[in-house]
């Protein structure tokens, strides 16, 4: 099942292989894409990946983890993303784009969050974002997803992961205001109303949480399912389902150790989910689709290291795919 299509909405994606969001930290400090990020998406989409999504790209220039990120707070952005677009779909991959805030763990000079607590003694201390700034960044979440149509992304992924803006108000441990964003699940509604007011009901549209905190006291799958429930009647399409990233805790790491969290998450709110973790072996790949642990499978290190892994592995997998014909002295007998 790895490598037959999915339908999601009018969008047919010709397998189950996505890469996920991965942070490059190479555009120039304005947050212009330039020939690094055209090489680095196309050469993944030559490879056969079938949903490509874009790294957190930063809705402002204080939401940036680094100032290296990619910008798409403005639509001097638009021209350059779109390359990247067409270059991915030009190999028949379909072009997602991360669109994100990073809250308290930005590393720019004006940091905040819900709460005036810091990620770690190596972050400054936010500062509490007042309901003037919590609406600011709603109607810019609103605006980066009016350019990522523009730029003519067909996915569009909200980030509420990995300890950012919008998982911060999600978190018991990073949320202590006492107003009535003391529920995260207010804010995030209020992120998704702006977004798909002006994102296309026909585009598809999903998101990426972290399902626990690998700490007690802080998020778990029950509380991330019922903040998901809590909006999906707005049009959630998918949900790409990660971990931690919020506080500083070693997790125990292995190869699909987050293919659990997938599947208890789509149980609980009934939607399609992305799952993976340290994956690099196409066949336990397969066997987390089949086996319904998740709907779609995302490989990230694995294709900073190989770009071709889809189509160098179909047949281990069983599967006769098209090879590039530019590359097809290459191709394993």
């Amino acid at each position: 099942m790895l490598y037959e299509p999915i339908r999601f909405k009018n969008l047919t994606i010709k397998n189950r292989v996505v890469m996920p969001p991965m942070c490059m930290y190479s555009a120039d400090t304005l947050g212009f894409a330039n020939d690094f990020h055209l090489v680095h998406y196309g050469s993944r989409a030559f490879g056969g990946i079938g949903l490509i999504i874009q790294e957190a790209t930063a809705i402002a220039p204080e939401g940036r983890i680094s100032i290296h990120d990619l910008g798409i707070w403005s639509d001097a952005h638009i021209s350059g993303l779109k390359k990247i677009v067409d270059i991915i779909k030009s190999q028949g991959s379909v072009a997602g784009i991360q669109i994100n805030h990073a809250g308290r763990k930005s590393k720019t000079d004006d940091p905040m969050g819900p709460s005036a607590l810091s990620y770690s003694s190596d972050y400054q201390i936010p500062r509490e974002m007042t309901i003037l700034d919590i609406k600011r960044v709603v109607s810019e979440f609103r605006d980066a997803a009016r350019r990522a149509d523009e730029a003519g992304y067909d996915v569009l992924e909200i980030h509420g992961a990995h300890g950012y803006l919008i998982f911060e108000f999600l978190s018991p441990i990073s949320n202590q205001r006492s107003d009535q964003y003391s529920d995260g699940k207010v804010f995030l509604r209020e992120v998704m109303e702006a977004v798909t007011s002006v994102w296309p009901k026909d585009k598809v549209l999903g998101i990426r949480i972290s399902a626990t905190e690998y700490v007690s006291d802080g998020a778990t799958p029950e509380s991330i399912a019922e903040a998901i429930n809590y909006v999906k009647d707005l049009g959630l399409d998918f949900i790409d389902v990660s971990s931690g990233g919020n506080v500083l805790v070693k997790i125990n790491a292995y190869p699909g150790y987050q293919l659990d969290l997938a599947k208890k998450i789509k149980e609980l709110t009934g939607i399609p989910v992305i799952g993976g973790g340290l994956i690099t072996d196409l066949k336990m790949a397969e066997h987390a689709i089949s086996s319904g642990r998740a709907d779609m499978i995302y490989l990230g290190r694995v294709l900073l290291r190989d770009p071709y892994i889809v189509i160098n592995q179909a047949g281990e997998v069983g599967y006769e795919i098209e090879y590039p014909v530019q590359y097809i002295r290459g191709k394993k007998l």
